[in-house]
This record gives structure tokens, C-alpha cells and sequence, in this order.
């Protein structure tokens, strides 16, 4: 077996009017994010259907497992503000402790299920962006595509 994961390189200046507001959006929310313990800032943007912008950071705690990482927090801002909802396209980026990074970075395994979970309940698509506060982006057509052999919830039939 050979898993292939389709992920193209762009640069800032091909995305469209539309993944540059949404990119800007997740930049602008990296000064919300709480991690005092990490520095390790992440800023997640959600476009809905409707066109509505949604975002979440992350969001450390004292004791390490209770924290949660932006993409959970925005996809479950989505779920819980308009139930149903349609997510088109999201986009993570980031800031280290050292200050604005260069290179895009993928979704942790734990997020990366809850980005399956929540293409399954749209039966949908959901593409996603990664990117840095600067450099290329990585595009990818399906969250889902992150996550090979993904456990779902019909495997629990």
C-alpha cells in the first residue's frame, strides 16, 4: 500500500482575494490565543457557506491535557453558533515563542480526527490552508486527506 497525501505550494500573491482574507483573519487572531506555557501561538479561520468567518486559538492550561488546540476550538465554535453549517475551507497558521515562523506546519493527529469528524457531518469537502505569518502556503483539498485511514463514525456500526 502506498498513501500519497496531495498537498500543493503556492505562494501568497496565487491565492485568491478570498483565501487571503480568510489567511488574514487567522493571522489577526494569533494575538487571542492563550499560551502562556508554550509561547506557541495557533489561529485557526473558518469560512461557512455563508460566507461568515469563524476562528478559534489555542487555548493552554496549567495542567497540559485540559488545553485545546485552535482548530478544535474553531471548529467547535462553528458547531455550537450555527449547527449544520457547511465548513468550505479553513486555515491554521501559526507564531513560535521566537517570533513570526516561515514554514507551514500540519494539524496535530488529535485535530486532524475532529477535521475527519466534522467532513463527515458536512458531507462535504473541507479544504484547508497552512501557512506561517509569512512564505508559502500548502493547500489541501480536503482536510480529510491529512488523516489516512481515519477512523470514523461508521466504523462503529
Amino acid at each position: 500500500m502506498n498513501i500519497q497525501v496531495p498537498i500543493e505550494v503556492v505562494e501568497r500573491s496565487e491565492l485568491s482575494a478570498r483565501q487571503r482574507e480568510l489567511l488574514e483573519q487567522a493571522i489577526g487572531a494569533l494575538d487571542h490565543a492563550h499560551a502562556p506555557y508554550s509561547g506557541f501561538r495557533v489561529a485557526a479561520a473558518a469560512r461557512l457557506a455563508n460566507g461568515q468567518i469563524v476562528t478559534g486559538t489555542n487555548q493552554e492550561n496549567a495542567s497540559y491535557p485540559v488545553g485545546i488546540c485552535a482548530e478544535r476550538v474553531a471548529l467547535s465554535a462553528v458547531n455550537s453558533i450555527a449547527p449544520g453549517a457547511r465548513i468550505l475551507e479553513m486555515v491554521v497558521t501559526y507564531r513560535p515563542s521566537s517570533g513570526p515562523g516561515h514554514t507551514p506546519l500540519a494539524p496535530c493527529g488529535m485535530c486532524r480526527q475532529a477535521l475527519v469528524e466534522q467532513h463527515v457531518r458536512q458531507k462535504d469537502a473541507l479544504g484547508l490552508m497552512l501557512a506561517a505569518e509569512s512564505g508559502p502556503v500548502w493547500l489541501v483539498g480536503n482536510a480529510s486527506d491529512l488523516l489516512p485511514l481515519a477512523f470514523t463514525p461508521s466504523d462503529l456500526d
